[in-house]
């Protein structure tokens, strides 16, 4: 935060220009840092003095094999890690709460509201009703192809639906600091593409760490790529890809870029099974 076969579902709409909130401003992106960060699960360490920097207005992202600690780490950035260890905060010293918006790997819809009411769901909570905020709930969820789809509930609604409702409801936060956990992973390969240009128009300038198990994801979204491997994890050195995102997938360099981050997971899986 926090199948039925449809007709007449429209594909995306144009991501050209950023949704304006009429009524609330953004504050500026925050450079984040973990210090110090450390986590055990079961007597197993996952992480031990694990430090990374999320640069102000960049988008960070995170592969790494399966179990590594990807989503742990991010969850630790959101304060959702109650037994972890480590100090998460500003360049100017003061925590994050107030200021993340999360979107976890399950959509975490709520059954009993429809699309737009599950979109519209943390202004709700903090008693915002403006007739604003309900347009531009609407326009959002016209963004991520589901104008019509409004009054659905979660079970009237794919996989596929509910992972971008979940999307526009973390778009419709407009925080300066944004975590995602596989925000695109439950997509077919043409919605999973629009959508990647989506969140990187209406989401430039915030400060965005992004957890994926694709290398081609992050090349075309991230301006830092770490592979996090090993036990207890550490990060390696970042790819910087060249360009701002979203990136062309088809730019030779970037191709270029896949296969040594191809070559990079190759070896983290082999440090995991040795480690395991």
């Amino acid at each position: 935060m926090p199948i039925v076969a449809l007709s007449c579902i429209e594909s995306p709409a144009s991501v050209s220009s950023p949704l304006p909130d009429p009524d609330r401003s953004p504050e500026p992106p925050p450079a984040v840092s973990l210090r110090g960060g450390r986590l055990v699960y079961d007597d197993t360490v996952l992480f031990e003095d694990l430090s990374l920097t999320l640069p102000a207005g960049r988008t960070t992202c995170l592969l790494g094999p399966s179990g590594v600690g990807k989503s742990s780490l991010l969850r630790l950035f959101a304060g959702l890690e109650a037994d972890a260890e480590g100090r998460v905060e500003d360049a100017e010293g003061r925590p994050l709460s107030g200021r993340i918006a999360y979107m976890a790997q399950q959509d975490l819809l709520l059954p009993w509201l429809s699309a737009l009411d599950n979109v519209l769901l943390g202004a709700r909570l903090r008693g915002e009703r403006r007739p604003a905020l309900q347009q531009q709930a609407r326009e959002l969820l016209a963004r991520v192809g589901l104008a019509g789809q409004e009054g659905k509930r979660p079970a009237q609604l794919s996989g596929g639906m509910r992972q971008r409702v979940a999307l526009a409801r973390t778009l419709m936060e407009r925080r300066p600091l944004v975590l995602m956990d596989e925000p695109f992973a439950a997509l077919d390969a043409i919605t999973r593409s629009e959508m990647q240009d989506l969140a990187a128009a209406l989401l430039a300038g915030r400060t965005l760490l992004l957890v994926t198990h694709d290398p081609l994801e992050a090349l075309r979204l991230g301006h830092r790529v770490f592979v996090l491997s090993g036990r207890p994890a550490r990060l390696d050195e970042p790819i910087l890809p060249p360009g701002a995102p979203p990136r062309d997938p088809t730019q030779a360099g970037l191709l270029g870029l896949q296969a040594e981050l191809l070559q990079r997971l190759t070896r983290a899986r082999k440090i995991d099974h040795r480690a395991a």
